[in-house]
């Protein structure tokens, strides 16, 4: 459960950052075929490592849809999803490395997860409530207790 504070999508960021300023690959770098598969229809499929960059970063965008889903601090998770965005989005802004097609749907699929935030906890703050609803306990209903209440009065 310590993976519900965590926002996954912090991974590709540093990922995208490690290459860009660690390796100080060049930008085009990204575009650069990872492998080629031939089709059946007798085309060749060029796998470029923006390609499957981006595709890890959907896969962890529904990691963090199923986690606010099912998580209960969505608060929390929502906050940090929301400061990674605006993080995304300064680097794209004011980061020459980072002004690439691949970091702009990195920085699309973050947006995504923060709309998604929204959503979800929007809905889940008005699910209804049955107010006929039987209570389920194993020990039976008592009735609450009574109190011998006498008020004193001065005595004739």
């Amino acid at each position: 459960m310590y993976v519900l504070g965590f926002p996954l999508l912090l991974i590709p960021l540093a990922l995208y950052n490690i290459v860009a300023f660690i390796f100080l690959l060049p930008p085009d770098f990204w575009i650069t075929p990872a492998a080629t598969l031939p089709l059946r229809s007798g085309q060749v499929w060029t796998l470029t490592w923006a390609d499957i960059f981006i595709a890890g970063a959907l896969l962890l965008l529904w990691v963090e849809i199923i986690k606010s889903r099912i998580g209960r601090r969505t608060i929390t998770d929502h906050i940090l999803a929301l400061l990674v965005f605006g993080a995304m989005l300064a680097e794209f802004v004011l980061v020459k490395s980072a002004a690439t097609s691949t970091f702009f749907l990195l920085l699309a699929v973050s947006m995504v997860e923060v709309l998604t935030g929204f959503v979800v906890g929007r809905r889940s703050a008005t699910r209804p409530v049955e107010a006929n609803e039987p209570v389920k306990t194993d020990e039976p209903v008592k009735p609450p207790p009574v109190h011998d209440v006498r008020l004193p009065f001065p005595s004739p």
